[in-house]
């Protein structure tokens, strides 16, 4: 199990940038992937990003691709996600969270541990 909490949130024009960070107490945090998702009001959770355990890889949805990119730290147990050219309706809740065990990457239930979430508003 790990903790993680998530900063970096905020109001931002539309075409600006935000980078997210998300901290971990776990002391394994090498081992997970991590993922980035998002939900906006009235809106299910949908998944934005993750990157493997050790960084090999990465995966974005489509809404993000091409504007923004994950990355981590290990030996920090910092993972980020950096966003660029945002829209209004990147407008969302962004929560990060650990997948230490077999599951499709892009569905909330295949992660176990979740940050508490940090606010991100886009005006237009």
């Amino acid at each position: 199990q790990v903790q993680l909490a998530e900063s970096g949130g905020g109001l931002v024009q539309a075409g600006g940038s935000l980078r997210l960070s998300c901290a971990s107490s776990g002391r394994t945090f090498s081992g997970y992937d991590m993922g980035w998702f998002r939900q906006a009001p009235g809106k299910e959770r949908e998944f934005v990003a993750v990157i493997t355990s050790w960084g090999g890889s990465t995966y974005f949805a489509d809404s993000v691709k091409g504007r923004f990119t994950i990355s981590r730290d290990n030996a920090k147990k910092v993972v980020y996600l950096q966003m660029n050219s945002l829209k209004p309706e990147d407008t969302a809740v962004y929560y990060c969270a650990a997948k230490g065990r077999s599951g499709t990457y892009y569905r909330d239930i295949s992660y176990d541990d979740w940050g508490q979430g940090t606010q991100v508003t886009v005006s237009s």
